[in-house]
């Protein structure tokens, strides 16, 4: 199990140096990793950097939004949206929709990922074969049967082998339908079968 928040963590420059990151995790290593989970800080216009072979998972957690560009169509995400899904390959351009935005990036190398929305009070379950996580957007406790775990904002708990059983968050403030309390992650490694 690894617990940690973002903003413990000191940023780095994009690739292409057009914002800002933080390194969640990188699984199975930072050099090689087949799954990653990043916050990032996007200030200005631009293009994102280029995954190749990668599935890129998008959610914005702050701010007014961006448009994507991606060739020959342009897509809104706004907090709230649902994740967007597309090839890391693509790069797509990135323009924002009023002040700086921070979002959240699911990155997976083979195998297969995503990320699910965490409704307060409605259970959510580990995929089965899955190593899986919660990401707090605002403070609160995660709580799997007896066993709970507190989560400052922007904190992420993950599990390589998760426990079994119905997985809850309970925010310390009211949700809104704007902005969701946090994000259900998971990764099926390749080769696995669910």
């Amino acid at each position: 199990m690894r617990q940690l928040c973002a903003l413990d963590i000191s940023p780095v420059p994009w690739r292409n140096g057009g914002g800002l990151t933080r390194e969640l995790l990188a699984w199975p290593s930072p050099q090689d990793w087949r799954c990653r989970l990043s916050v990032a800080d996007i200030a200005s216009d631009g293009p994102f950097s280029a995954f190749p072979g990668v599935v890129r998972h998008f959610v914005v957690l702050e701010g007014d939004g961006v448009v994507l560009g991606f060739a020959g169509r342009e897509v809104e995400q706004r907090p709230g949206d649902a994740p967007r899904v597309f090839d890391g390959a693509s790069a797509p351009g990135c323009r924002l929709l009023g002040g700086p935005v921070r979002d959240l990036n699911l990155m997976c190398r083979g195998g297969s990922g995503g990320l699910a929305a965490v409704l307060p009070g409605t259970p959510w379950q580990a995929p089965v074969g899955a190593q899986a996580g919660l990401f707090a957007q605002v403070p609160g406790r995660w709580r799997n049967g007896t066993e709970e775990l507190t989560l400052p904002a922007l904190g992420l708990l993950w599990f390589d082998t998760p426990p079994p059983g119905d997985w809850h968050f309970e925010p310390d403030a009211p949700a809104t339908p704007e902005a969701p309390v946090g994000w259900w992650l998971h990764h099926i490694p390749e080769g696995i079968t669910p």
